[in-house]
């Protein structure tokens, strides 16, 4: 047991892929928070649709397990980015199953059109303004060409706080998640913002 608790992320995935219960266990009691922000993030409006939330959180948890399921490369997301998604996009496909029409506001989770702090993450990695090269995204033809080169110009840390963003999350439950500072994250967002301007504007 206490050799396993000093066992690194990877180790413990590989461990847990051979179904070690034991690496299971530890991987969750560190990552549980997780689940915890995700399934509050849908709570309201699984309440609000009606949908049973011991369900919600079992879904949630399903989620976590994929996540280790699949978790291969370590080099480009952290475990705890992965896991977010991959409990993210449970959570969501549980949601709209339910409802599609009733509730139309759960969109993609990939998507730069997600809600984000009562506006959409194409504005937050942007200016809101009169002369916004962004406000025209959304109609240009080389939207998904522009998703890509956004990719390609984030460091691994930019990268997944944008996965994060794209998920819908605040950036005091990113700064939860990967375990750092709420300043740390908004510095990030920020340079995201400036990288994206430059990608726009040429």
């Amino acid at each position: 047991m206490n050799e396993l608790l000093n066992t690194n992320d990877y180790e413990l995935i590989m461990l847990f892929q051979e179904d070690d219960e034991l690496a299971k266990d530890i991987l969750y009691s560190k990552y549980q928070h997780i689940i915890n922000i995700i399934y509050k993030k849908y709570a309201l409006i699984a309440e609000y649709l009606n949908i049973d939330l011991q369900e919600l959180y079992s879904e949630c948890s399903v989620g976590f397990t994929d996540a280790l399921r699949c978790y291969k490369d370590a080099k480009k997301t952290s475990l705890a980015t992965f896991i977010t998604i991959c409990i993210e996009r449970r959570a969501n496909s549980f949601i709209l199953k339910y409802n599609r029409n009733k509730y139309k506001i759960i969109k993609d989770t990939l998507s730069l059109d997600t809600e984000y702090n009562g506006g959409k993450i194409i504005d937050v990695i942007s200016d809101k303004g009169q002369n916004d090269p962004l406000n025209k995204i959304l109609e240009d033809e080389s939207y998904e060409e522009l998703k890509n080169n956004i990719d390609s110009k984030l460091t691994k840390g930019e990268y997944e706080v944008y996965l994060l963003l794209r998920s819908g999350l605040n950036y005091q439950e990113i700064a939860k998640i990967l375990k750092k500072s709420p300043k740390q994250i908004d510095n990030t967002i920020q340079r995201i913002k400036n990288k994206v301007r430059k990608l726009i504007n040429n």
